[in-house]
Formats: C-alpha cells, structure tokens, sequence
C-alpha cells in the first residue's frame, strides 16, 4: 500500500465557461476504518483561488499552512491576489523544495485568472504539474473519477449546469 492511499481522498476540478467546479470527499480514514466524514480537502486561498490536497492528511495540513503563510507575504508585499498560475509555481516550488523528504499530497489547484479565464492543474509529490483544459483528477479514486468525468464533461458549461451534474453523480 502506497503512502498516498493511507487516508484515502478523492479530487476532481472541472472548467466552464468563465466558471470552474472543484470537489472531493470528506471522508478522512486509515485505510478501511473511518475516523471523520466531515474532513475538508479543499481551501480557499481568496476569493477567486482554491486548493485540494489529496494525501495524507497532516502533510495536506502543514502544507496548506505554508501555502496560506507565503500568500498573505505575497500579498501585501504586492498589495494583490496571488493569479492562479502564480500560485501553481509557488506550490510547484515548495514541492520541489521538498523532493527528498516529501509531503505526500497530491494539490489540484482550481481558480479564476484575468477576465474570468478559468485554470486549472495539478502536481505530483514532488511539484511536476500538469495543466488542463478540461478537468483534473486526484487522490485514491483517481482512475473511477478519470471515466465519471470524461462521461460527465462537455465544453462551456455553464455554472448551474456544473451544480446539477455534481449532485447528480456525487
């Protein structure tokens, strides 16, 4: 069993139309035993920016922590929000920072750039991201999320359409 399957999660963000969805579970276990149904995996940044951390559980923690700790530097150094592909290399980097001793979590990083245009991507442990068009997927139930959602896509959704589409199949 790999390290990345020990609490066990599920990502998956999605691209629309000026919009974009991201989801995961809220399940938070050891292996078969459940321990909280009300764990978060994804967190917001600001307003227009969020994060998914699949993983194990206290390395997504203290990531998401040095995450909000670099963005609040960057911000009022800079006296804006980070842009969503800034913070895809700022979390890139402190992956990769950590490539020998990693925190093994798997980021899916969702958000609304310039004029709306919707980003998304998501890393390896180590910082390797990997860009998309359509969606992105994460966690232990990635390859069943990988079907639902090249079942479930269709270019330019719109934002109400995202919401019935994941309650239909969540």
């Amino acid at each position: 069993m790999s390290i990345f399957e020990y609490n066990g999660s599920a990502l998956v963000a999605m691209v629309g139309k000026n919009c974009f969805a991201i989801a995961s579970d809220r399940r938070l276990g050891i292996q078969l035993q459940t321990i909280a149904t009300d764990f978060e995996r994804i967190y917001k940044i600001h307003d227009k920016l969020f994060i998914g951390l699949s993983g194990l559980a206290s390395d997504a923690q203290t990531l998401y922590q040095r995450l909000v700790f670099r963005h609040k530097l960057y911000e009022l150094r800079e006296e804006r929000n980070m842009k969503p592909e800034t913070f895809a290399s700022l979390v890139s980097a402190i992956l990769y920072e950590k490539r020998f001793g990693p925190y093994f979590c798997q980021p899916v990083i969702a958000g609304l750039g310039d004029d709306d245009k919707p980003f998304i991507c998501t890393m390896d442990s180590i910082g390797a991201k990997e860009l998309a068009k359509d969606f992105v997927v994460a966690g232990t139930a990635s390859e069943s999320l990988y079907g639902a959602c090249e079942a479930m896509f269709k270019p330019d959704m719109e934002r109400r359409n995202y919401l019935r589409q994941s309650l239909r199949h969540s």
